[in-house]
Order: C-alpha cells, then sequence, then structure tokens
C-alpha cells in the first residue's frame, strides 16, 4: 500500500483541528448562554426566604454548619469557605462522615445549610432527623420544592429549574452555579448586615496579596518618642543633632501649638549648605507644608504618595486634629518591610 502523502494528511489534520475549534467555543457559550439565563432566573425569582435566612444565620449564636454530597458538597465547602473568611463563622460536615460520628460537629447553638440539586440526596437525612431532633434552624437549597430537605428545612431556598450544559443532561453544571452563586449573595448579604470592615477582612486575611493591600499607616508607623522633632527657633546645629540620632532622614518642624508646620530633610542640608548656616534656625531652612498622611489611610496609599513626590517619608497627622500635630511618620523602608510594593 502507497504510504499517505504527507501534505494531504496535514491538510486533513487542519481541517478537523479547525472544526474542533468550532465545536470547542459553541460549548464554552452553551455553558455560559445557560448559566446567565438561570442565574437571571435566580434573580427574579428570590423572596422573602432570602431574608428570613440571613434572619436565621445572624439569630444562631455559633456556626453554619454547610453540607452537601458529591458535586453540591464541593459547593457547599466552598459557601462555607467564603463565610467564615467574611465574617459569618462556618464550617462543612460531609454528610456521610455525619452517620459516622461528625453529628457531634453540630451544635443546638449552630444552623444547617444543606445543598441538593434533587433535594432527595438519601446521605443528608441523618443530618435532616439530628436537625428536626434537636431544633437545630435548617436552610435547604433545592430545586424541587416537593423534595424531602425543602418539605424539611425551616427556609426553603428554591433553585429554578434549570438545564446542565452536559449534552446529556447528566453532569452537575448549571445546578452547581446556581447554588455556588445563591451562597455568595447569602455570605454578601451577612457582610451588609453585619457591617463587616475592611479591618475586619484584614484580621482574617492576614497573609497573602489581600492582607497586604489593606495594611493602614497607623499599623506600620512609629510614633511616641521616635518622632524626630524640633521647634522652629531652634538652632540647624541642634536639629542636626536631632536628624542625625533620629535616622530617618529629616527632622520635622513644630509650631508654638505644636503644629507640624515645616520639614527638613538630609537632603535640604547638602542643598543649602554654606559657611553661615549653622548660624541660622531651623524655620529660616525648613520646607514649608510638608506631605503628610493620616493614620487611617493605606499604607499602600501612603507609598503611592512618596513614589509620586519622590521623597522617601511622611508625617502621620490626625486628620480630626485642627492643629495638625504630627503622631506618626512613616518611611518608605517600613512599606517595603510590610510587603508593599
Amino acid at each position: 500500500m502507497r504510504p499517505a502523502d504527507p501534505i494531504s494528511a496535514s491538510a486533513v489534520g487542519v481541517r478537523k483541528f479547525s472544526k474542533g475549534h468550532s465545536g470547542d467555543l459553541a460549548a464554552a457559550r452553551r455553558v455560559l448562554e445557560y448559566a446567565s439565563a438561570a442565574i437571571e432566573s435566580l434573580g427574579e425569582t428570590l423572596n422573602g426566604d432570602f431574608s428570613r435566612a440571613v434572619d436565621t444565620i445572624m439569630a444562631v449564636k455559633g456556626r453554619v454548619i454547610v453540607s452537601g454530597m458529591g458535586k453540591s458538597g464541593h459547593i457547599a465547602r466552598k459557601i462555607a469557605a467564603t463565610l467564615a473568611s467574611t465574617g459569618t463563622p462556618a464550617h462543612f460536615v460531609h454528610p456521610a462522615e455525619a452517620s459516622h460520628g461528625d453529628l457531634g460537629a453540630v451544635t443546638r447553638a449552630d444552623a444547617l445549610l444543606m445543598l441538593s440539586n434533587s433535594g432527595e440526596t438519601g446521605e443528608l437525612s441523618d443530618l435532616i432527623t439530628f436537625a428536626k431532633r434537636f431544633s437545630i434552624p435548617l436552610i435547604g437549597i433545592a430545586s424541587n420544592p416537593d423534595s424531602t430537605l425543602l418539605q424539611a428545612a425551616d427556609v426553603p431556598l428554591l433553585l429554578p429549574k434549570s438545564r446542565e450544559a452536559c449534552p446529556m443532561g447528566l453532569a452537575p453544571t448549571t445546578s452547581t452555579t446556581l447554588q455556588l452563586v445563591l451562597g455568595d449573595a447569602l455570605a454578601i448579604a451577612l457582610m451588609e448586615r453585619r457591617g463587616f470592615t475592611t479591618d475586619q477582612y484584614r484580621e482574617l486575611h492576614p497573609g497573602g496579596s489581600l492582607g497586604k493591600a489593606l495594611i493602614r499607616v497607623c499599623d506600620i508607623m512609629h510614633s511616641a518618642d521616635e518622632l524626630p522633632l524640633v521647634a522652629e527657633d531652634t538652632p540647624l546645629g541642634q536639629a542636626l543633632i536631632v536628624l542625625a540620632r533620629a535616622r530617618f532622614g529629616c527632622v520635622g518642624v513644630v509650631g508654638r501649638n505644636g503644629a507640624l508646620v515645616g520639614i527638613f530633610t538630609d537632603g535640604d542640608l547638602a542643598r543649602c549648605m554654606n559657611p553661615g548656616l549653622l548660624d541660622r534656625t531651623i524655620g529660616e531652612v525648613m520646607t514649608s507644608s510638608p506631605k503628610i498622611v493620616g493614620p487611617r489611610q493605606l499604607a499602600a496609599e501612603a507609598l503611592a504618595i512618596m513614589n509620586e513626590k519622590k521623597i522617601t517619608v511622611l508625617f502621620v497627622v490626625d486628620s480630626a486634629d485642627r492643629h495638625r500635630k504630627p503622631i506618626g511618620i512613616l518611611h518608605m523602608h517600613d512599606c517595603l518591610q510590610a510587603g508593599l510594593q
């Protein structure tokens, strides 16, 4: 048999590859189309039960125990993690493990949030029974209002009927997207109900870029006796001693009422060096109206100011103080050591 011509074979391969790409994009767009339509439908069908679910979670003194089986279980884990990281203590319990001792993780101070697309997942039955036996609030998420889960739930959250993007209609796709979106909606509603702040968020995210991005000036500034401050009428020679001891490369100049009126840096010293310099006061050679920053501002903002103005230090002044008295000092190195860039 004559071997296939390599050029012809290559051309056939390209045609098949192109057809495959077209099919890939069609599948992707179908997934997005189904998910988008389902999420829109979910938004339209949300009702007072959603607020009842928020009320229920807000009322418990313990945690939200989130559970689900299979793909719903994976979504439940993510919802538990999102709740916990946004101010609502939460924990995932595997329903099969719950039947073998992990029910001990559930207390009467908790609320149960259970996920099942059909609402008939057998592994959830022991958790449902446990909740009913000990009067533990149960929030159910499912797509069948007549299902065992939603009939047993104190607060039923009904998912709209949706088409799975799987061509066989079997693999959970659109349904799990709806569960995830509804879980996120609960987490954000609870955040807003609690008045959860960026400071609290940073406390729960001390590592990584999120924690660094939320560091405030007051967290890393130098304060109290570390401040290199001199009065306006201080002889320059004495001010230079303060400058050298502080090692910030500058001194702040304060008026009679303690307000920050100027700054003098080692760069200023180099620029105004002359034979009679030491006979002058710091107030005569200082730079008036120095750049300042507030203690509650993000350290990243302060670093941006230093980069923009090509300076390495900022005095910290409380904006609520009409006298503009300095309460701290922030050096660029402090920002860099905190991991800001």
